[in-house]
């Protein structure tokens, strides 16, 4: 898998997280057959445009502990994600330490490996396979 085909296959993967849910950067990893890039879906994530349609929401993975992981010093990365995240109705805490969290036991989407499509085209075929059973 190239870097575009990785990118593609990520964002195929988060799209399909339902509001007022979260997962992981090392659960899309694993979901696309790469569970050792769990680095690089953060990187894919990282520049995503917010007028990219549709659109991709970002702000639903998190670390494995459920952290919100921070953007560096001087970003408001975090708190755009923290933001976003209640907006939708997910429960962010502040632990003593000033560290952002989701209690991943309530708000984890997790599926089974191989239940999910990672490639867009097979994402398309199964959204039409469903319009034309309606």
């Amino acid at each position: 898998m190239d870097g575009d085909e990785f990118h593609a296959a990520v964002y195929t993967v988060v799209r399909q997280i339902p509001p007022q849910r979260v997962t992981s950067y090392g659960h899309v990893a694993k979901l696309i057959g790469m569970p050792n890039h769990s680095r690089h879906v953060g990187q894919a994530l990282k520049f995503v445009s917010p007028d990219v349609q549709p659109p991709i929401p970002w702000h639903r993975v998190l670390s494995s502990s459920g952290a919100i992981s921070s953007r560096g010093p001087g970003t408001d990365g975090a708190a755009r994600q923290r933001d976003a995240l209640i907006a939708e109705g997910v429960e962010v805490e502040t632990t003593r330490s000033g560290e952002l969290k989701v209690n991943l036991r309530e708000y984890g989407w997790f599926p089974a490996v191989g239940t999910i499509a990672f490639q867009p085209e097979a994402l398309e075929e199964a959204s039409a396979d469903a319009d034309a059973q309606e």
